[in-house]
């Protein structure tokens, strides 16, 4: 349906008139965006309330993760044990030995573990001899069972240190032996707050979403509403369709991450933004339009916007997940460390992380961000390709 074009000389009046036709269609897409209150909503609600979410989504930690104690020994020392499990971390109770009681318990997640002291514990510890505590954790959360065994175990060994120097002062006795103190310093940060790294984390993946989404139902619209062959019989190219939609969903994308950025992070709830305002702009620029490339390939494969929907919902889960940004990389196969490679937010999440918490500059980035252009120029001119191809 579409006329044999040739692609525009940037010359003078032509190039003028190539980029007027682009800002036309840029100012097209925007009111559409507006006009269309679910995706103009769901554009909001991305930069703004899921941030907030995020940031206040509970930490990744123990908070009075309730913990029961079967006491058999009744000792002083099973007392102190006892009374060390206490809040913020833990919210310990005593126990009856019902096991058919513990059970339900443990079953219905009442309890997050069961720590069982043995008779002899405090003579034990006097005596010196090696003690055995039992600690029955539910499991069906790994983090979190992880975490409180090995608060559990922490708290044992310092309450066992202290309990053996006690002893060694009542006798008069010097049996101290070298010691290995780590002092940890934290960089970039301190603190330790866990609702920095889930707000970026969440922003990060908004972001591919946005990227991805927007110029797909851009493209997908068209189609619904049969307004594309209008498009293609008109002084455009292929090129200038896709460019103009692609630019206008930039555009909308890096508005909303300043409002996101400066506004909510930053501005409301203090997530650092250490490194330059410019560069950051830049890169979250050549990300949407990296992620927009898989956008333009995925509308041609969508006839409307729920099917685009199901299309992008396949791009953004592998993406978002093997990304780096909720689990760690080094940890994955080595065929899948490979494989990833060709995940632009890969990249991308390096470069944010190191611009906004390590203030990273250009050099630094440079290898990541060169790695996500090219990406980005692969995605796109296969989006255009494939796109000219349906309409021939």
């Amino acid at each position: 349906m579409s006329r044999n074009r040739t692609w525009p000389r940037l010359d003078g009046s032509r190039a003028r008139r190539w980029l007027r036709q682009v800002a036309a269609l840029m100012v097209k897409e925007w009111r559409q965006l507006l006009r269309d209150r679910a995706l103009f909503g769901f554009v909001v609600f991305i930069f703004t309330v899921d941030i907030m979410i995020a940031f206040g989504a509970p930490e990744l930690d123990l908070h009075r993760s309730p913990v029961g104690v079967i006491d058999r020994d009744r000792s002083a020392a099973s007392r102190d044990l006892f009374y060390r499990l206490r809040p913020p971390y833990f919210a310990a109770s005593v126990l009856p030995e019902q096991e058919a009681q513990l059970e339900r318990r443990l079953d219905r997640g009442e309890l997050r573990a069961v720590l069982t002291i043995p008779h002899g514990f405090e003579r034990d510890l006097v005596s010196g001899r090696p003690t055995d505590l039992q600690l029955t954790v539910d499991a069906s959360d790994s983090n979190l069972s992880y975490l409180l065994a090995s608060y559990v175990e922490r708290i044992t060994a310092a309450m066992a240190q202290e309990w053996h120097e006690r002893r060694d002062a009542a006798s008069g006795r010097d049996n101290r032996e070298p010691v290995v103190l780590l002092q940890p310093r934290m960089r970039f940060n301190p603190t330790m707050r866990e609702g920095w790294f889930s707000t970026i984390s969440e922003l990060l993946g908004m972001l591919t979403v946005a990227g991805i989404l927007l110029p797909a139902a851009a493209l997908v619209r068209e189609k619904e509403r049969g307004t594309i062959e209008q498009l293609l019989v008109s002084p455009l190219t292929p090129l200038q369709i896709v460019l103009g939609k692609v630019m206008a969903m930039t555009a909308v994308t890096l508005l909303g991450t300043l409002v996101a950025v400066a506004g909510v992070m930053h501005g409301w709830l203090g997530v650092p933004f250490a490194g330059s305002i410019p560069l950051f702009f830049a890169m979250v620029a050549l990300f949407a339009m990296t992620a927009a490339g898989l956008g333009v390939t995925a509308a041609t494969f969508a006839r409307n916007s729920g099917q685009v929907g199901l299309v992008v919902l396949l791009l953004v889960m592998p993406i978002t997940m093997l990304s780096g940004t909720w689990n760690l990389v080094e940890g994955m196969p080595p065929w899948l460390r490979t494989a990833i490679e060709v995940s632009p937010l890969r990249h991308f999440v390096q470069i944010a992380y190191g611009v906004l918490l390590r203030g990273a500059d250009a050099s630094e980035v440079a290898l990541p961000a060169a790695k996500m252009a090219l990406l980005g120029a692969v995605f796109f001119a296969a989006g255009v390709s494939r796109f000219r191809r349906q309409f021939r």
